[in-house]
């Protein structure tokens, strides 16, 4: 199991390390050449800058019983495809359940903002302490889920 994060402007990666530390899970961190990344503990994909880059390459390297931290509910529906867990930065867990409203959701907002003469969007809400923890608990237990299932399956499997 590694934990995959869309690091693009992710504000909970610091958080996503503190988590994986705990557990000794490897974290790799992907970004494309405007947003060059260092880190101690993950180990960082750079690709080339371009739509959807990194998106790409990550769902192509995600595989069963791996997490993925994304905002982006495509790359959400593509890696559940692939067997990955996936959270998003608010601690929202993505899932076969709801990722289908939350796909429809995102088109008919983008369907709304090209009807409207008004394309611009305030952009996201300041994050707050409290967004940290929410995230910071969910992905703890994100975590712990998908280890234990991962030893399961190696069980049944391995």
């Amino acid at each position: 199991m590694k934990i995959y994060v869309d690091a693009d402007a992710c504000p909970v990666v610091k958080i996503v390390e503190k988590v994986a530390k705990r557990h000794s899970v490897e974290v790799i961190l992907l970004c494309d050449t405007n947003h060059i990344l260092h880190s101690d503990y993950s180990g960082v994909i750079t690709v080339s800058a371009g739509a959807d880059a990194v998106d790409i390459a990550l769902v192509n390297i995600c595989r069963r019983g791996d997490i993925v931290v994304t905002q982006d509910y495509g790359v959400a529906a593509m890696a559940l495809g692939r067997g990955a867990y996936c959270i998003h930065q608010s601690g929202r867990i993505y899932n076969d359940n709801n990722i289908e409203s939350m796909l429809n959701e995102r088109y008919m907002a983008k369907k709304a903002r090209m009807a409207s003469s008004k394309n611009h969007l305030k952009g996201p809400k300041k994050r707050t302490d409290e967004d940290d923890k929410r995230f910071e608990a969910a992905f703890e237990k994100l975590v712990e889920e998908a280890k234990a299932e991962n030893v399961l399956d190696f069980t049944r499997h391995g």
